[in-house]
């Protein structure tokens, strides 16, 4: 009797735990999420666009790629939200999209440096 008690507590349990796991749209973008940090390229363009607002030359002489490449890049981090830009005269000027992508990267350097 105790073994069958036991395996009902052990699948409420189990089915806690179920209903608390995100729905798996959200599962997939956050994967999603996690591939396009996978890129060290992308990663140091967040990295450079923390400290200020640029446009994509000033990200190319930073990173000391080309314009073309790290215009693919920032398309890549605008079509995942991680990226905004604003016009400025002629010029686009890209941002961080909001601060979540600082404690994002600053919670992996943080788990890292550990």
């Amino acid at each position: 009797m105790q073994e069958n008690t036991e395996l009902t507590k052990d699948t409420i349990e189990l089915e806690k735990i179920k209903e608390n796991l995100p729905d798996e749209e959200i599962i997939y973008n956050i994967s999603e999420l996690y591939k396009v940090f996978s890129d060290s390229t992308r990663v140091r363009i967040l990295c450079v666009l923390l400290q200020s607002a640029l446009t994509v030359g000033d990200i190319s002489k930073l990173t000391e790629m080309s314009p073309s490449a790290i215009s693919h890049q920032l398309r890549l981090l605008k079509q995942t939200r991680l990226v905004k830009f604003t016009r400025e005269g002629k010029n686009l000027l890209y941002s961080i999209a909001d601060e979540h992508i600082r404690t994002i990267i600053d919670n992996a350097v943080e788990h890292i440096s550990e």
